[in-house]
């Protein structure tokens, strides 16, 4: 198809294709997707994913930077459920107002192969600042999705894995290696769910967000050193202990207590 219309995947918009369909349908098939269902797509490039979400019987507002491609979906792809919108999805930081106008007033997932540069901050921006997407089902680079579903004491812990886990149940699908894609990759990637909490860990995200990123700016200091003393004292928690270390309830608790300093 790509050949057809002179068309190649361009690195500079992060275009590796997932053409290992049972690896596609694994992906769908975890998000539950059925008729009625609406599904936010980033990136659809030739559409195959999106044929495979339309299938099912999910309304599919999908949204496409690159021009050509944008040009062979409208010409290949013919539903009153698919909805394209070309253009930036997260132009400025934040989900494009074009997509949240067409997702309108329902909750929504999103299902997609994201490009990597724009994995990290699109997700903290869907959980933080947009209740009504319900979850979360991605194909990732592999060090992000170990990044988000970290435990304390790892390597991996951090701000993204805290904040996401604060919100969301994370957890691996599967592994992706680079033969699973066209053009194949350099890294490994891999499939992640989230899932929103019915009782998230704070009822402040956004302020959680901030804390939490500067909390981890020094995940190896002691929190006394971080934030005082008499902060962690009053939460509950030895002074002499490391953002690395702590529970996603002990930031949450640290956080009301610099708060109320």
């Amino acid at each position: 198809m790509l050949d057809e219309r002179g068309l190649t995947p361009k690195k500079s918009l992060g275009q590796n294709f997932l053409v290992d369909h049972n690896l596609l349908r694994k992906l769908v098939d975890d998000a539950g997707v059925g008729p009625g269902d609406t599904v936010l797509e980033i990136g659809p490039g030739a559409g195959v994913l999106t044929r495979e979400l339309l299938e099912r019987g999910a309304r599919v507002v999908a949204v496409e930077l690159d021009a050509g491609l944008a040009d062979l979906l409208r010409e290949t792809i013919d539903s009153d459920r698919f909805t394209l919108i070309e253009g930036d999805a997260f132009a400025g930081g934040a989900l494009s107002p074009d997509a949240l106008d067409a997702l309108g007033d329902a909750t929504w997932s999103l299902v997609a192969n994201l490009p990597y540069g724009v994995a990290s901050p699109l997700i903290v921006d869907l959980l933080v600042r947009r209740p009504a997407c319900r979850s979360l089902h991605v194909t990732i680079q592999r060090e992000v999705a170990e990044r988000l579903t970290a435990s304390p004491n790892t390597r991996e812990y951090g701000s993204l894995g805290v904040l996401a886990q604060s919100l969301a149940s994370a957890e691996l699908i599967t592994l992706a290696g680079p033969r699973c894609f066209w053009p194949p990759p350099t890294v490994t990637s891999a499939m992640v769910s989230l899932r929103r909490l019915d009782e998230p860990l704070t009822d402040r995200p956004q302020a959680f967000e901030g804390f939490v990123r500067r909390v981890f700016m020094k995940r190896r200091k002691q929190l006394g050193g971080i934030l005082g003393r008499g902060v962690a004292a009053s939460a509950g928690i030895d002074p002499t202990r490391r953002p690395e270390s702590l529970e996603i309830g002990e930031l949450v608790r640290l956080m009301a207590s610099a708060d109320s300093a």
